[in-house]
């Protein structure tokens, strides 16, 4: 069992004040990214099909400044512009300020904030806003999950051939061969049907609300994963690698679901690439 990473009663900052904190920063960015969805944007494209917009920037920039007018010394991971080290801190705030940017790209209305906070080198809260449906999922640990204010748990779903998964593609699928197609193509065969939102953030939370009954995807980043992975746990979800052991947000590899299938799913992820 993981030590718990929430502050001692030593600390001096209380989990509502934490929560509130990211709550409110991803609010206003989720709000400033539906201005830009509105009024325009521009795109710039890292290579032939990893883009990023000004609504990326100006988002992630949002959530910092907000952050750190409460937390002036907190460190932060975002997905723009790296670490950002402040005074050493046992806080680290990870930030996707706009997760599903080709989504947003091409106004198909399925992104996110995704706004995690590490202590001491664990997770302990995660808030993510869906400004397109006006839900905002939170955990603190040990707190349990929440859908705008309402308790979420995780599906009782017993039998992978009985499940609705979800994945996603990393944006080198075209320059490596570990590209999840194999993966996909076997899951495929077992499952009752899959699914491609576009962010792992929201797959992890509809994992959390048991509108997925498990998610799986590779070469991750640490921002796709901080704060849903708390939301999912605090719902019941299991986390882990793809060997079954502890999930580390660092490890690219996520295997996330109800736990009911979870033994199965690794199992289909440890076969051999299905013959064509």
């Amino acid at each position: 069992m993981l030590e718990s990473g929430v502050p001692n009663s030593h600390d001096s900052i209380s989990e509502d004040t934490l929560i509130e904190t990211a709550v409110s920063a991803s609010k206003k960015a989720g709000a400033l990214l539906r201005t830009y969805a509105d009024s325009g944007f521009r795109v710039e494209y890292k290579n032939p099909i990893n883009l990023v917009t000004d609504a990326d920037r100006a988002a992630e920039q949002c959530v910092i400044d907000e952050i750190r007018t409460s937390f002036p010394t907190h460190r932060f991971l975002a997905e723009e512009r790296g670490r950002v080290e402040g005074t050493p801190s046992p806080y680290l705030w990870i930030i996707d300020p706009l997760d599903g940017t080709t989504n947003f790209a091409h106004g198909y209305p399925a992104y996110c904030v995704s706004v995690g906070l590490e202590y001491n080198g664990r997770c302990i809260l995660g808030v993510i806003f869906d400004p397109t449906r006006d839900e905002l999922f939170t955990a603190i640990e040990h707190c349990g999950a929440f859908l705008n204010g309402r308790p979420i748990h995780v599906s009782e779903t017993a039998l992978l051939d009985r499940s609705l998964l979800v994945t996603g593609f990393a944006y080198d699928i075209r320059e490596t061969p570990r590209n999840n197609l194999d993966h996909f193509v076997n899951f495929a065969l077992q499952a009752q049907g899959i699914r491609r939102t576009g962010s792992a953030a929201l797959d992890l939370c509809y994992v959390a609300a048991g509108r997925f009954d498990g998610f799986w995807e590779v070469r991750l980043n640490p921002w796709d994963m901080a704060a849903g992975s708390v939301i999912a746990r605090e719902a019941g979800g299991c986390l882990t690698d793809f060997s079954g052991k502890d999930l580390s947000i660092y490890g690219q590899e996520l295997v996330a679901s109800n736990g009911r299938i979870h033994e199965a799913m690794l199992t289909v992820l440890h076969r051999a690439p299905a013959s064509t």
